[in-house]
């Protein structure tokens, strides 16, 4: 009686193991990612994005964006005689709101067509130093404000996109207020730090980071044309997300963000469209 007990518990052991090895059913999938998206559908989306045009603030070795009417409605001219609407966009690709891939400091790595969505939809970390910025324009983020916020809200999850809120967005879209120059022609603008970088990428082995400012270094850097935070993040094989907006609609933890842009080959960046789901 014992022996046939054993031999009973050995069966149904073997049978669980089976079936829970066993792949889910593709109906049993589709209900699952119904249910995400009625989740996700019911929450607040913030857009992350400015809307980009000629004249609007950009690297100062860059020129400005052209546009032309090739077919439609001209605001300027009134209808060109055609029954749709088409444009002629020039540009840099580091336009706007923008993705900067790895391949745009570092040769060989990867260009932004070698970005995988998979690495576009991502936990949201928000870095909130705008108060530090209000007081110190060339403030740079701190391992005391990393600490900080892990206190509040734990340790940053491996794989997490961070955005560095200044509230420098706010300036925008005027050029000069977004660069900030005093008469020497030194721009005082906030930026990351290196230690923090080294911890983000190497120790919470974060998946990309953004900012609202025109680059990754701060202002006194670039005066100097010294990029070499940007150089960092690049070489690492990581993208980044420069020029975004609306930070101060975020939480600092618990939303998602989806960064999503057009796929040109061997693109060496092009203007994104970013956007956080908040919790």
């Amino acid at each position: 009686m014992r022996r046939g007990k054993i031999v009973w518990a050995g069966l149904m052991l073997a049978a669980g193991l089976v079936l829970a090895s066993a792949p889910v059913s593709p109906a049993a999938e589709v209900e699952s990612l119904q249910d995400a998206w009625r989740v996700i559908s019911a929450k607040r989306f913030v857009d992350l994005t400015h809307a980009f045009g000629p004249g609007i603030p950009h690297w100062k070795g860059f020129p400005d964006e052209r546009r032309e009417v090739l077919y439609g409605y001209d605001p300027g001219v009134g209808s060109l005689g055609s029954g749709f609407f088409a444009q002629r966009y020039s540009l840099p690709g580091q336009w706007g709101t923008h993705v900067d891939p790895p391949a745009h400091f570092v040769q060989g790595l990867r260009t932004v067509d070698q970005i995988d969505v998979k690495e576009m939809i991502l936990p949201l970390v928000v870095l909130d130093v705008h108060e530090a910025v209000a007081a110190d324009p060339d403030y740079v983020v701190t391992l005391d404000d990393v600490r900080a916020w892990e206190s509040r809200n734990g340790e940053i999850p491996r794989g997490a996109f961070v955005a560095l809120r200044t509230d420098w967005s706010r300036r925008w879209p005027d050029a000069a207020a977004m660069q900030n120059k005093d008469e020497a022609g030194v721009s005082h603008t906030p930026g990351w730090s290196l230690e923090v970088l080294e911890f983000l990428y190497e120790v919470r082995e974060i998946t990309a980071s953004g900012h609202e400012t025109t680059d990754t270094d701060p202002g006194l850097a670039t005066s100097r044309d010294d990029y070499s935070l940007e150089a960092y993040v690049l070489g690492r094989d990581r993208y980044q997300i420069e020029l975004l907006a609306n930070l101060d609609q975020v939480p600092e933890s618990g939303a998602l963000v989806v960064a999503t842009f057009p796929k040109p080959r061997d693109g060496s960046g092009f203007p994104a469209r970013v956007f956080a789901i908040l919790p």
